[in-house]
């Protein structure tokens, strides 16, 4: 049987890391990117969050084949660097058993994909602005500095991002589901450099994070001992993107919120007005098919903020999902089957971790600093050494485990009104707990186990 002629929209994480699946599949694979080719321009920095790899990235790699060269340039963080108001640090351990998430530079990561991609035998396309897609024909029009082109499919992928091409066709057909929405904050890419030395000016095995209640900066290591950083701060309000506008503003606003990050940042001011200002939008739709003709992947499905570090993971477990299914049934002549079963599997849990993500916005930002949860994070570790067969932190499922999102966002809600219950009995404030704690906790834990099934 004749393999199918793929094209995929968008030359970003996911459609080459997917590209190179299908082509150590037989498929033949063209990917179109609007943008130019990245391999030959100098990577410019501004508008980059460093990536997040946790297990589901790393799954995704293992699958392709490609895992063991990434690995290389991944740093392992162990926890959370929390930075108060005062300089003083809080450490907070991700996982019980010295788990990490893994900092990669996105950058990085897609000229390498895109190489691969390409020696496995794909055929990139750049400089080519989709205008219009006919979801009954496969048929996509496409501007270059040439004119207009035309390009036919037997199926039709979109990673073409949040704004997505393929899925803006979609929302013209009957019964799409669609809807975007905006967080208050924006960000702006900010830089720690090495010492002179080319060591990490702070701790390199950590996620750092300076949470000021309605805006943060992160910071995420890379390996030439810098940090990317990152400041969410709200569009609008006092302090704001809005407030903070000339040199003395941003100097003043550093040295009272983060004035230990203002020693460590010698290019603060150029950073601040050189990098752009960007949004951070939510996006759910469904279904992500149509027909038995085009799907969407990644962004193009469920843009989601970064506060959890899974979308790019999302993304690569959407690609490890839909060649499981194909591998399941090579010979599928219309793909029928698989678009259905892929739509079934992946819907749900796009829109579960977009639901997970911006929690963990509100957690990061302001809950992290306080005194209640960092007692309510204890008891949860404590909790999950004692009772690992009835309880993990839902961090540590969504991290550390391949486990559905879906399940993640149903078990989020039940721990929320079991640790609320916890954290109100006056026999847990101690740990170790006292053995009548502990009676209470086994009641307790049988209570969130008939909840979550």
């Amino acid at each position: 049987m004749k393999k199918k002629n793929i094209t995929i929209l968008g030359a970003g994480l996911v459609g080459s890391l997917l590209a190179c699946m299908l082509e150590k599949r037989g498929y033949q694979v063209q990917v179109f990117e609007r943008r130019s080719d990245m391999r030959k321009q100098k990577l410019i920095a501004g508008r980059s969050i460093n990536l997040a790899m946790s297990v589901r990235g790393w799954t995704a790699l293992e699958k392709a084949g490609i895992k063991e060269q990434f690995e290389k340039i991944a740093i392992p963080m162990h926890g959370r660097e929390i930075h108060q108001s005062n300089g003083e640090t809080n450490f907070q351990a991700y996982g019980k058993n010295n788990e990490a998430i893994y900092s990669i530079s996105r950058g990085e990561l897609n000229l390498q994909m895109m190489n691969l991609a390409e020696e496995a035998g794909t055929v990139f396309h750049f400089g080519h602005k989709c205008t219009d897609v006919n979801l009954e024909t496969n048929q996509v029009t496409f501007e270059t500095e040439n004119g207009t082109e035309y390009h036919t499919a037997d199926l039709l992928i979109g990673a073409d991002g949040a704004f997505s091409s393929l899925r803006t066709a979609m929302t013209k057909t009957d019964r799409f589901n669609y809807q975007q929405f905006y967080i208050n904050a924006g960000y702006k890419e900010l830089h720690i450099p090495p010492t002179e030395n080319g060591e990490h000016q702070i701790y390199k095995n950590a996620l750092h994070i300076w949470p000021r209640g309605k805006f943060m900066v992160i910071a995420l290591p890379n390996m030439d001992g810098s940090f990317t950083c990152t400041l969410f701060f709200p569009f609008h309000g006092t302090p704001s993107f809005d407030t903070v506008k000339t040199k003395e503003d941003v100097k003043t606003f550093f040295a009272e919120y983060f004035p230990d990050v203002i020693n460590r940042m010698p290019d603060l001011l150029e950073d601040y007005f050189d990098n752009p200002t960007a949004s951070l939008v939510t996006v759910k739709c469904d279904p992500w098919i149509y027909k038995n003709k085009s799907l969407l992947i990644g962004d193009s499905a469920h843009a989601i903020v970064p506060f959890y570090g899974q979308g790019m993971n999302a993304a690569f477990e959407d690609a490890s999902v839909l060649v499981d299914l194909i591998d399941e049934d090579p010979n599928a002549d219309d793909w029928s089957d698989i678009l259905k079963r892929y739509n079934d599997s992946r819907v749900k849990n796009g829109q579960a971790i977009a639901d997970l993500a911006i929690r963990n916005f509100y957690e990061m930002s302001d809950h992290v600093a306080k005194p209640e949860f960092l007692r309510r994070k204890k008891i949860e570790k404590e909790i999950g050494t004692l009772f690992p067969e009835k309880f993990n932190s839902v961090y540590e499922q969504v991290s550390f485990t391949n486990n559905d999102y879906a399940k993640a966002w149903k078990r989020q809600k039940a721990q929320d009104v079991l640790l609320e219950k916890i954290l109100k009995i006056e026999d847990f404030k101690e740990i170790p707990f006292s053995q009548k704690a502990l009676d209470q906790l086994e009641i307790l834990l049988d209570e969130y186990q008939k909840v979550i099934g």
